[in-house]
């Protein structure tokens, strides 16, 4: 019996249909090409290839600096044991003593308080000596409400101001026409202490001054001013 397209065979088994002819692949259109696209992504490859070039030079530069590696009291004398080198990428902004100049700075004097792992500055360090001959240190209490928003460095000039205590004898006299005053250099000034915020600074004056101010600070009618920057 002949047999036919999607019938069964003898064996109950389904035929399969006769194919007509060899089955063609889908056509795919191609893609048009943008040159503006093109043209955008070329110029991005190039950017980001002249950024990576820029970092590469700018990490690739880098400064032989001087560290401080131990602890430096101000006053203290530099010692080739207290610094250090390091090198890395330095901003132009930052001021930092070059490694060449490490020789210049050892037998100085530290002008301020140095930590270490700190870049040193040329203004962190003086050939004057912080207490002169012929100077005494005297040690003043500044509460919070007396400390300039400026904040206190070494080297500032201050003058000393007598002001009577309240209730004092010199309290109910007529104001003077300029109260008395002492002429002082900042040696030190100490961190915030917890709780009441008192800053204790060194102040440098004359030997023949230190006792009064002494004596001021006891009583608690001295306060402390910051003097007038000198001109070039």
């Amino acid at each position: 019996m002949p047999q036919y397209p999607g019938t069964a065979g003898a064996n109950g088994i389904p035929q399969q249909h006769a194919v007509g002819g060899p089955v063609a692949p889908p056509r795919v259109s191609a893609r048009r090409r943008r040159p503006g696209v093109i043209a955008l992504s070329l110029a991005l490859i190039a950017a980001g290839g002249t950024g990576v070039a820029v970092l590469v030079l700018q990490v690739g530069h880098r400064t032989q600096v001087v560290t401080v590696v131990r602890d430096v009291q101000v006053g203290q004398v530099l010692s080739q044991h207290d610094l250090g080198r390091a090198s890395l990428a330095l901003d132009p902004a930052v001021k930092a003593v070059r490694a060449d100049n490490l020789a210049s700075v050892v037998g100085q004097r530290a002008a301020v308080e140095l930590k270490p792992g700190s870049l040193l500055a040329p203004t962190q360090v003086t050939k004057d000596l912080l207490v002169k001959p012929g100077e005494q240190v005297v040690p003043v209490g500044l509460e919070p409400k007396q400390i300039p928003a400026t904040g206190l460095a070494a080297g500032q000039r201050v003058q000393l101001v007598h002001v009577p205590a309240p209730g004092s004898a010199d309290a109910g006299k007529a104001p003077e026409a300029s109260p008395k005053t002492l002429v002082g250099r900042i040696v030190k000034a100490s961190g915030a202490a917890p709780g009441t915020g008192i800053v204790v600074v060194d102040v440098a004056t004359a030997a023949t001054d230190g006792p009064t101010a002494a004596a001021w600070e006891a009583a608690g009618t001295l306060r402390l001013v910051l003097a007038a920057l000198e001109g070039p």
